[in-house]
């Protein structure tokens, strides 16, 4: 993996606590959870950083796996679960990352990787590996950076001659919020590599449409972010609304084998 976030860590939390961060995570989970089963569901989570979404899917009963290459992110992962008495026996821990992972033959209803292509120079190994991992009827749910929105967030900023450099260069890189360089993907393509691991596209969304120029001291009261993600959610689906979210997720489902047709009852 490209970026050791255990640098970035402070900075990290206080997106996931902002209002901006808070719309991702809100937005993201509620689509995963929506294309689990309603059993408890086993679960890998690849590139779980402080474990945000792994305290979602445990909190709804789901099984656990944490995958990190960063011992510092692991720990405050781990920290927050440990928190939650009733949710430890849910989840494991392992230190990898998205092109080494060590589960060989063993297969999960869902595989989530968030935030984890952008900072890779391209996408298709990824999710290849990520594919490989994906059960019958399972779901792959991948969250990265719209390449069509960049240079969006620099302009609703004023940042005029950056937003203009962006988008006369055409370039599919610019500097995330973190102060890394992210790279950015189009749906299109990310479908596509699904398609080619045998996966079968869902309807994608944009993520953070009309308030990713905000920046992370956006801490808006309970009805005003109440309004802000109701907003977010109906516009995710609809294009060209979400054509020009800072994120993108996709999402496909690898089929499950037909069942054998039952036998006639005799007489």
């Amino acid at each position: 993996m490209a970026a050791d976030f255990a640098a970035v860590g402070d900075a990290y939390a206080d997106h996931s606590a902002g209002g901006r961060g808070r719309l991702r995570h809100d937005l993201v989970a509620r689509r995963v959870l929506e294309e689990l089963p309603r059993r408890p569901a086993r679960v890998l989570d690849v590139g779980c950083g402080d474990g945000e979404t792994v305290l979602r899917l445990a909190a709804a009963g789901h099984r656990v796996t944490a995958v990190d290459p960063s011992p510092g992110m692991l720990a405050a992962a781990a920290e927050r679960i440990a928190a939650h008495s009733d949710l430890g026996g849910r989840v494991r821990f392992v230190a990898a990352d998205v092109l080494s992972l060590p589960f060989g033959e063993q297969r999960f209803d869902a595989v989530c990787c968030h935030g984890v292509l952008m900072y890779l120079p391209e996408p298709a190994d990824a999710v290849a590996r990520l594919a490989a991992q994906v059960a019958p009827g399972g779901v792959l749910s991948i969250l990265t950076r719209n390449r069509r929105s960049i240079g969006v967030r620099e302009a609703l900023r004023g940042a005029y001659g950056e937003a203009r450099k962006l988008i006369e260069s055409g370039t599919d890189t610019s500097v995330g919020n973190l102060g890394l360089r992210t790279r950015g993907d189009t749906p299109e393509a990310l479908d596509a590599l699904a398609r080619d691991q045998g996966l079968v596209p869902l309807p994608w969304q944009g993520v953070r449409i009309f308030h990713d120029h905000h920046d992370d001291a956006w801490r808006p009261g309970a009805a005003e972010y109440g309004e802000a993600l109701a907003t977010e959610w109906t516009a995710s689906w609809r294009s060209p609304y979400r054509d020009v979210a800072r994120l993108v997720h996709t999402l496909a489902r690898r089929p499950a084998p037909p069942r054998s047709a039952r036998p006639e009852p005799a007489g």
